[in-house]
């Protein structure tokens, strides 16, 4: 298509009869057919066609062969829009008396549909005090949503399609063997365009350090294109298994960088809050750093209560009063070797070990006091709410 401007510099001056020469030329051959030539003897007589390649013809490509397409080819039926409705105060007419009183806002994403009668994974905050939610399909079909509930932490939730069956499922895959370089395939809606496929590798896993508050989700790094619409979608494998949903992402300078919650972690908090409705999150009750012997030296240096050896471990820096790990016995200053028979080496691995645990059930800590190493029970309780 052409803008008017464009348009009209191309029916003036040069422009035009640049238009007019090449139309003549096409109406020309359109009309003999060939281009001519002469005869040795003097009669015009057709020239033959000249080649423009000189390269062999290669046999096609056999289908079936592309492990990627052939991935999305097992998953895409599965992967859905998500579109919500959320009603929100209007300032401006509480205020000034401007507008109505009430707004609504739309927002989009992604989700992928885990059993035939319609439940769907997605993250939280995609659904997020959403009022309405609709689903749609690849195939054109649209349903109405109902959010079953919805965990912020992990930033996963579950949804579920009313009065629907038989409804094409996605294969869940295991997150635990993942390894850095394996191809990583992202499905959604990026930006409104629905049934988007992107592709990278596994840059690394385990990465909690990769956004802000984050430290309960090992996440998985890709540089697989991501963009606004992606959360919630899936991110498979090239055997068609979902091994992630698609989170966050970080932008840099060149390309960006793409995280999705393990599928591992998505299907524990999934199974909670189908059960009961929400996640639940152990807590044990205290704070935590990082050791190392440098530290240990400043520590020492100063002539604090809290003695400790040159050494890299976790150091438990408060007890939360009348919290489990108080209750338990666990002091300030202690070291912290192993949770539930998990070997960590620095707070986030206590955490993510903890999280493994369950509220109300003992687990046990490998800790050291004094040069001496012994275990202690713990019994979690519910990660308190924040206000």
């Amino acid at each position: 298509m052409y803008s008017n401007s464009t348009f009209k510099r191309m029916r003036t001056g040069r422009y035009w009869r640049g238009w007019n020469w090449l139309s003549s030329i096409v109406i020309s051959t359109g009309l003999s057919g060939c281009t001519w030539g002469l005869h040795p003897k003097g009669e015009r007589m057709p020239s033959q066609t000249q080649p423009i390649s000189d390269s062999l013809s290669l046999a096609p490509l056999q289908t079936g062969t592309n492990l990627i397409a052939d991935a999305v080819e097992k998953v895409g039926s599965s992967v859905v829009r998500i579109d919500t409705v959320r009603r929100v105060a209007n300032p401006l007419s509480s205020l000034f008396g401007i507008g109505p009183s009430i707004q609504q806002q739309a927002g989009q994403g992604s989700g992928f549909i885990t059993r035939s009668d319609g439940l769907i994974l997605t993250n939280a905050h995609v659904v997020e005090e959403a009022d309405q939610v609709a689903i749609t399909l690849p195939d054109g079909r649209s349903f109405n949503g109902r959010v079953l509930g919805s965990d912020s932490i992990t930033d996963v939730a579950v949804v579920k399609v009313t009065s629907a069956d038989k409804l094409p499922v996605a294969a869940l895959g295991n997150s635990s063997t993942l390894r850095p370089g394996e191809w990583a395939i992202a499905i959604g809606n990026p930006l409104g365009l629905n049934n988007t496929v992107t592709a990278g590798i596994i840059s690394a896993v385990d990465r909690t350090d990769a956004i802000s508050g984050g430290k309960r989700i090992p996440f998985i790094q890709t540089d697989a294109a991501v963009n606004p619409g992606n959360s919630g979608g899936p991110l498979i494998n090239t055997s068609g298994q979902v091994i992630g949903i698609n989170t966050a992402i970080r932008q840099a300078p060149g390309a960006g960088l793409s995280f999705a919650v393990p599928i591992n972690l998505a299907k524990k908090i999934a199974r909670q809050i189908v059960r009961n409705g929400k996640a639940s999150h152990p807590y044990i009750g205290v704070r935590l750093q990082s050791l190392t012997p440098q530290l240990a030296r400043e520590i020492n240096a100063i002539g604090s209560s809290c003695q400790v050896p040159e050494i890299s471990a976790v150091l438990v820096v408060e007890v939360i009063p009348a919290g489990p790990a108080s209750r338990a016995g666990i002091q300030q200053c202690d070291l912290i070797y192993q949770v539930d028979g998990i070997n960590v080496k620095n707070p986030t691995g206590v955490q993510l070990a903890i999280d493994q645990g369950r509220v109300g059930e003992l687990m046990p800590l490998v800790l050291a006091r004094a040069g001496e190493q012994f275990k202690i029970m713990v019994r979690p309780e519910e990660l308190p709410k924040r206000n």
